[in-house]
């Protein structure tokens, strides 16, 4: 299934904030992305009837296992990205948003391919 890169980036924001706080509700999301709690609202709708999260009657938010493995790539690509940008020299605010852009639309041939040279560059 194509997924869209706005559901990429709600999926890793879930991951990201479940890791940071242990739990997650709307109102983080919305915080962590700077969004209208609408706008989160109709997202995590979707994204429930998508199967990529669930929530539970106190509104927490969890991510199915379908919406944990594609946040998990988006989320590691991000990492890897920043890091190899800040190692190139860019600054770690500008790294973090060009990693952010360029984590979406790399195929996951091309990616892996990168993984392993920057991962024989670095004698990981």
């Amino acid at each position: 299934m194509e997924i869209h890169e706005s559901a990429e980036n709600y999926l890793e924001t879930i991951l990201m904030l479940k890791e940071e706080k242990g739990a997650v509700r709307s109102i983080d999301i919305a915080r962590r992305m700077d969004f209208s709690k609408p706008s989160i609202s109709r997202a995590m709708s979707l994204l429930r009837g998508d199967g990529y999260i669930t929530t539970d009657p106190a509104g927490l938010i969890e991510l199915t296992p379908s919406g944990l493995a594609i946040a998990e790539r988006i989320y590691e690509r991000h990492q890897l990205f920043t890091q190899w940008l800040i190692q190139l020299g860019v600054s770690p605010e500008t790294a973090a948003r060009d990693a952010c852009r360029i984590e979406h639309d790399i195929s996951d041939e091309t990616f892996a391919c990168l993984k392993a040279h920057i991962a024989g560059r670095n004698g990981a």
